[in-house]
Parts: structure tokens; C-alpha cells; sequence
């Protein structure tokens, strides 16, 4: 019984290690956190820029409330994301630290977006074109990001799958070589 535990073991070991060699498109460690501190990088050149953003004052000039709200909504969304990206720094082969910062990047996005419009129509175009830039300036790094996390579930996955497949032979083989005691017992 002991030596089917450790062929299963040294069975499963070597389809892991086989999953990690043969899966060569995720990128190293390394290559992960230089990306997210180009991320945490270029999203900080946004502080500078949203600081200029009045919202409550464009109220007096027919804007809607929201854009207030949307404001502190981006400001707490840029917060987010650079404790998510630290996090994920730490722990890059950690798939749901990396969905959620690609998720926070995303919803950063889209609440700038909208707070874009209401810039330019509002306060000024100029502005609104400069955070726009900033904004594309991480685009790069947004791209990279969802592949990693894309060849990150794929990896997992297909380990998943490795792992399964042995822990079935495991027990078939373990099946086999208790179901003729089982037998001997029922007489």
C-alpha cells in the first residue's frame, strides 16, 4: 500500500513539474513584478493630474452631482489598486490577487472616463486631454497585465487537470489493491 502512495506521489510530482516546464508563456516572477511596478508607476502620475479636478465647483455650471462622486470614486479606485498591485507583487502566482487588479485597473478606468467627459465639458479640455494621457500612458501595462493573467489561469488549470488525472489513477490503483481483500472479507 505504501509504495502505490508513493508512485501515485512521485506521479503527480512529475506531471506538476512537467506542467510547469511545458507551460513557457507565463512570465517569470521577475518579468511580473517589474510589470506591476510600471503599473503602480504610471498610475501614480494620476494623482498630480485628478488633484487639478474640481468637480464641486462645475455644479455652479450645470454638471450634474455625480461627477463629484465619481471624483472620490477614481481617487479611492487609484487606492485600490495600488495596495491590489503591491499585493499581487508579493504573491504573482496568486491568480485571484491578480484578477483583482486587473478588475481595480479596469473600474479605475471607466470611472475616469466618464469624469473625463465632465472635465472637458466642465473645467477644461486641456486637463481633460492631459488625464486621457495618463490614463493611455498605462495601456501598455493594462495589456500585459490581463495576458498574464489569462496564461496565469490557463497555467492553473492545466495543473488542475494534471493533478486530477493522477489523483484518479491514484485511486484505481489503490481500488485494485484493496477490492481482493474486500472479497475475502464478504465470504
Amino acid at each position: 500500500m505504501k509504495s502505490v502512495c508513493v508512485l501515485c506521489f512521485l506521479t503527480a510530482s512529475l506531471g506538476y513539474v512537467q506542467a510547469q516546464t511545458s507551460d513557457a508563456s507565463v512570465a517569470t516572477e521577475w518579468d511580473v513584478q517589474k510589470l506591476l511596478q510600471s503599473l503602480a508607476l504610471q498610475a501614480q502620475h494620476l494623482t498630480p493630474v485628478m488633484d487639478q479636478v474640481h468637480p464641486e465647483s462645475w455644479v455652479s455650471k450645470g454638471a450634474p452631482q455625480t461627477y463629484a462622486v465619481q471624483w472620490k470614486a477614481a481617487q479611492a479606485e487609484l487606492k485600490y489598486l495600488l495596495n491590489s498591485s503591491a499585493a499581487f507583487s508579493q504573491q504573482p502566482e496568486r491568480l485571484t490577487l491578480g484578477l483583482d487588479t486587473y478588475f481595480r485597473m479596469q473600474a479605475m478606468e471607466s470611472t475616469l472616463g466618464s469624469l473625463i467627459q465632465g472635465l472637458q465639458k466642465y473645467q477644461s479640455p486641456d486637463l481633460a486631454r492631459q488625464l486621457q494621457l495618463v490614463v493611455n500612458e498605462n495601456s501598455t501595462n493594462r495589456d500585459h497585465l490581463r495576458q498574464y493573467v489569462q496564461d496565469l489561469a490557463a497555467q492553473k488549470e492545466q495543473e488542475f487537470t494534471i493533478a486530477d488525472r493522477e489523483a484518479q489513477t491514484c485511486r484505481a490503483a489503490l481500488f485494485r489493491q484493496t477490492s481482493p481483500k474486500r472479497s475475502k472479507v464478504a465470504r
